[in-house]
């Protein structure tokens, strides 16, 4: 009764902040739009989270690696080459996919809270060359002054915070509804079984390595394209855009939005990210302790949620493998939840 009554709740507050994204150009100043640019942006990542921790069984901290490859990429092509959004799509798409295919072989053999580690080493690792690549990334400076970009060949540039903002809405709606349509073909199933019992999925002749990849490869590949929507809402990308601390906001997005829904991932890192740009404002210095505490405090008041998505056990190995009172409680099908 308690898991159903959160995930109502649940599904109550995304439609509310859903309905208040699609109407906020109308409602909000240029600034305010840029902000909620970004904050979508980094929602995408979100996703790219919740398809490898919730879905796929590993929990990670390193998205943000991807999400710089694709964001360096998206700009470099933004300054030098072409001002098509949908060609930076596709580059900073490709660019994390690579970056996150190179770093298979890590993963693929990893478990648990060594995945964390991983992948939490590679997102410092991709902060580090991004400040000392000058002639590409430009430094700790940035790059700065990518030019505005057009949807299509032939359409105008998106020239106000407002217009932009709408560009970055459809695409993360674009790519949302693509996860959620994979995910409800086979290999998502297969993916959510491998989460749920590796062991019998391997016994029944599935190879297990080679669905880690894929979908390691996937989570890249999304992570990449919202770098790309970065890039669009500043016009400006920096190392300081993928610090540890955004990863942090990204598991506990995840989290609060329940590591096993695409949805709610998205609307739980917008959440998170909005209220992160609020305590800055109103406890500075203190607001990383704040998010801290919630994640802690999270984890532990949602065990039904967490055990789902395999998050609990992972994060917390001192904890039973299953909730109190699970083992009178119906199984949850194996679909996805949006």
């Amino acid at each position: 009764m308690r898991d159903e009554a959160v995930r109502a709740l649940r599904r109550v507050v995304a439609a509310i902040v859903l309905a208040g994204l699609v109407l906020a150009p109308w409602a909000v100043d240029d600034y305010t739009a840029a902000l909620l640019a970004r904050t979508l942006a980094l929602g995408l990542v979100g996703v790219s989270v919740a398809l490898l921790t919730g879905v796929a069984g590993l929990p990670t901290l390193g998205q943000t690696a991807p999400y710089a490859a694709g964001a360096y990429a998206s700009a470099v092509v933004g300054s030098r080459l072409s001002d098509v959004g949908v060609a930076h799509l596709a580059v900073a798409a490709v660019a994390g996919a690579a970056l996150a295919a190179a770093t298979v072989p890590l993963v693929v053999s990893a478990r648990g809270v060594i995945v964390l580690m991983i992948t939490l080493a590679v997102g410092e690792l991709a902060v580090i060359v991004a400040g000392r690549w000058r002639s590409v990334t430009g430094g700790t400076d940035g790059l700065a002054g990518v030019p505005p970009v057009r949807p299509l060949w032939g359409l105008p540039v998106l020239a106000t915070d407002r217009a932009r903002y709408l560009y970055v809405l459809v695409v993360v709606a674009v790519l949302v509804g693509a996860v959620l349509l994979i995910l409800r073909t086979r290999a998502g199933l297969l993916l959510r079984a491998r989460r749920d019992d590796e062991a019998r999925l391997r016994a029944s002749g599935h190879r297990v390595p080679a669905q880690v990849a894929a979908v390691h490869v996937a989570a890249g590949a999304v992570a990449g394209a919202a770098g790309s929507l970065l890039v669009v809402a500043q016009q400006f990308v920096s190392p300081a855009d993928f610090g540890f601390d955004t990863s942090a906001l990204l598991l506990l997005g995840v989290v609060v939005g329940g590591a096993a829904s695409i949805g709610g991932a998205l609307v739980g890192a917008v959440i998170v990210i909005a209220a992160r740009d609020w305590l800055f404002g109103v406890l500075p210095g203190h607001a990383p302790l704040v998010l801290g505490l919630a994640f802690v405090v999270t984890v532990y008041l949602l065990p039904g949620e967490t055990h789902r998505s395999g998050l609990r056990s992972r994060l917390l190995p001192g904890s039973p493998a299953r909730p109190a009172g699970a083992g009178t409680e119906r199984p949850e099908p194996t679909g996805v939840r949006a």
